[in-house]
């Protein structure tokens, strides 16, 4: 069926290979079959829970629910479209910028690392900005900034173009940071339950693919009617429309507006900046979650900087219709989308659906790595390899916008979202420059070795890892805590003999008291009175091992 359906496509495009128009429409197969069974089964779920919820609430509350529910698929709707809106200009420009600087005759990779550079050095300071001045009002200044790069798009000049990308730099740490801590907090801000946060990070994710998809084939034409320059021009009219429609926005902040209002905007700046990266640094799940996510996003942009060339270089007669197979990627990058509440409510939890994302990406790139390596035709396995290394990577999207929402603190969104794309950047220019270096094949070992690492990093932050690995040590905190507990008492009895007078003088009704207890605590008369407490805390400390200790025996024999 899908060879007959390639048939009837191919006069259509005559100059595609076949395998390029197979496909293409094997992928739009697998993604309506996916959205099938994502409504059909995942809905279904989710449905007889909220069925449950349903039937224990009164009349009045399931008003009061189908009300909340209704507004908050009205704020999923409108964030869902400016995102959409925002992604497809973003998208239009991405894939002909090469197209238009090789068009130009400049130094196209001195421009690419200028803006990752750029990306990295902003980084760590932007969040501050983002939380302070206000999530709205960054997402304006996001548009305005890319209104002006697009412009500038149009000039020849190298010193304007570079000037460009260290805007650029900018405006892609707003694109990725400044929304998404908008949404978030609005979302809580408007009282909808936590769990609805993966319905917009899953929707978010399939909006990112179906305007990946669609930003190609507008994308062509507007270079066909107007040249190189034609999607830029797109993007500038999608990005006026999309600043319209932030304008109708409330604003929100990383922190009551009210708060430290009579230090100066220097001052705020300074202690947002220290307190998003005391937070980073001190929290260990924060600072796995950024390793982790830089780790992912940082292999994925290497990835999409290589599979042009290496498909080029394996295909027969080198003939590659880029704009097939990037249209086949990114349908790939929606099915993982459409697929991810299915495949969270099957693996129970968002660490552990992250965790199978990441190794099934290393277990991709594995692919490549080993084929250019050792085998000479290696065409196709290597082409559904990209495609399932897409299809991880639209998991990824929705699961790593659940877990910074659950681990990132709401005043502090900004601020270490930003943090994050530090070592993001530094990733990226790390990969660009290895592809220089050294051969296709090693390249992807280091990408493949970047999402093991993920996907182990990911491992330690589940329910799973932590029943294995954790018992020893709440053990160990709590024969601390009884010592430290044990340790305190002979301290105070200590003082009471050194000074008794001034404890009966101050307090006489406490001091009989205190003697009583102590002597209900040592009723043996046959303990030696010139010991010491340090002894006697000794004394207890080993007598409350010991009791641990036999307290233990039962369940090593059980075990």
């Amino acid at each position: 069926m899908l060879t007959a359906l390639s048939g009837l496509c191919q006069p259509f495009f005559p100059t595609w290979p076949l395998w390029s128009i197979n496909l293409l429409v094997t992928m739009l197969s697998a993604l309506l079959a996916a959205l099938f069974v994502t409504q059909r089964y995942g809905k279904k779920e989710g449905g007889v829970e909220e069925e449950k919820k349903k039937k224990k609430l009164t009349g009045k509350e399931k008003a009061e629910a189908e009300e909340l529910r209704q507004d908050f698929d009205s704020f999923k709707a409108y964030y869902i479209g400016v995102y959409a809106v925002i992604m497809l200009a973003d998208w239009m420009q991405g894939t002909h910028m090469y197209t238009l600087y090789l068009s130009y005759g400049v130094d196209i990779s001195t421009l690419f690392l200028t803006g990752f550079l750029s990306g990295a050095i902003f980084a760590p300071f932007l969040g501050s900005v983002v939380d302070k001045v206000g999530r709205k009002n960054s997402c304006i200044v996001y548009c305005v900034l890319e209104i002006v790069i697009n412009t500038m798009e149009h000039s020849t000049n190298f010193k304007i173009l570079m000037f460009g990308r260290v805007l650029g730099g900018i405006s892609t740490n707003l694109l990725f940071s400044a929304f998404e801590s908008w949404m978030t907090t609005e979302h809580r801000k408007q009282g909808f339950p936590e769990d609805w946060l993966k319905e917009i990070y899953a929707a978010a994710s399939v909006t990112n693919g179906v305007t990946a998809v669609a930003a190609g084939i507008v994308a062509q034409q507007l270079e066909d009617w107007l040249g190189h320059i034609g999607p830029f021009k797109g993007a500038v009219a999608l990005t006026v429309l999309a600043l319209i429609l932030v304008l109708r926005w409330e604003e929100n902040y990383g922190e009551d507006k009210g708060e430290n209002s009579g230090s100066s905007v220097v001052t705020q700046f300074k202690e947002q900046f220290k307190e998003g990266w005391s937070a980073t640094l001190s929290n260990p799940d924060i600072l796995k979650i950024g390793l982790i996510q830089s780790l992912g996003e940082g292999a994925m942009y290497t990835f999409v900087f290589m599979w042009v060339p290496t498909l080029l270089s394996l295909a027969p007669n080198s003939d590659v219709p880029t704009g097939a197979v990037f249209s086949s990627l990114m349908i790939a990058i929606t099915m993982g989308g459409s697929v991810f509440p299915l495949v969270h409510s099957c693996l129970g939890s968002t660490e552990l659906a992250a965790t199978a994302t990441y190794f099934l990406a290393a277990l991709c790139m594995l692919c490549p790595a080993l084929c250019l390596s050792n085998f000479g035709n290696c065409f196709t396995p290597v082409l559904v390899a990209f495609v399932m290394v897409e299809f991880s990577i639209g998991l990824f999207f929705p699961a790593a916008g659940i877990l910074r929402s659950k681990y990132v603190p709401d005043h502090l969104q900004g601020a270490i979202l930003n943090i994050f794309r530090l070592p993001l950047n530094l990733l990226v220019v790390t990969g660009t420059k290895l592809t220089d270096l050294y051969q296709p094949s090693t390249v992807y070992s280091v990408v493949c070795c970047w999402y093991l690492v993920a996907a182990i990093l990911q491992f330690t932050m589940t329910d799973t890892y932590k029943s294995l690995f954790n018992v020893e040590e709440k053990e160990e905190e709590e024969e601390e805590e009884e010592e430290e507990v044990v340790e305190k008492k002979p301290k105070r009895s200590r003082s009471t003999k050194r000074t008794p007078s001034k404890s009966t003088k101050r307090t006489p009704s406490k001091s009989t008291p205190s003697k009583e207890t102590a002597s209900k605590r040592t009723p043996s008369t046959k303990t030696p009175p010139k010991k010491t407490p340090r002894a006697s805390s000794r004394k207890s400390t080993v007598k409350a091992k010991s009791t641990r200790a036999s307290s233990r025996k039962p369940k090593k024999k059980g075990d």
